[in-house]
C-alpha cells in the first residue's frame, strides 16, 4: 500500500471519530428528541457542533468512497477500527463519560483482530485476473 493509501485511511478513522465526537458535544446541548416527535431532529442542524460533526462526517464518507475503489471493504471496514480508541479517549477525557473495563477490553479485542486483517492483501483478486470481483445481479 502506498502512503496516500494510508493517509486516506488515517483520514477515514479521525473523521468518523471527530464527526460523531462532534455530534455528540452539539446533542448534549438539546433538549431530549423522543419518537413521539421524530421531526425535531431537524431543529438540531442549527447547532454548530451538529453542522461540524455533519461536515466531518462528510468528509469521512469522501474518504470511504474513494478508499473502496482501491481496497476491500472487508479490509477497510477493520482497518479503520482504531477509530473505536480515539472515540473512547475523546469520551473519556473531554466528555468526562465512564468507560468501563469490558469496553475497553472489547476495544482491545477489536483492535488486535486489525493485526489479523491488515496482514492480508488490501484488495481480492476477482476471477479472471481482475481487481474487482464481479458485480452480482440483484435483479431476478
Amino acid at each position: 500500500m502506498t502512503f496516500k493509501k494510508y493517509l486516506v485511511l488515517a483520514c477515514l478513522m479521525v473523521c468518523a471519530t471527530f464527526g460523531d465526537f462532534f455530534l455528540k458535544l452539539g446533542m448534549n446541548r438539546q433538549p431530549h428528541i423522543g419518537m413521539d416527535h421524530p421531526l425535531a431532529v431537524f431543529g438540531v442542524l442549527t447547532d454548530p457542533w451538529v453542522i461540524l460533526g455533519v461536515f466531518t462526517l462528510i468528509c469521512f464518507f469522501s474518504c470511504y468512497i474513494a478508499s473502496l475503489s482501491w481496497a476491500d471493504l472487508t479490509f477497510i471496514m477493520p482497518a479503520t477500527s482504531f477509530g473505536y480508541v480515539l472515540t473512547a479517549i475523546l469520551s473519556a477525557v473531554v466528555l468526562h463519560e465512564h468507560v468501563t473495563v469490558s469496553r475497553w477490553a472489547g476495544i482491545a479485542l477489536i483492535t488486535a483482530g486489525v493485526g489479523f486483517v491488515t496482514r492480508g492483501p488490501s484488495h481480492t483478486e476477482g476471477k479472471g485476473g481482475g481487481k474487482h470481483a464481479p458485480i452480482p445481479d440483484l435483479h431476478p
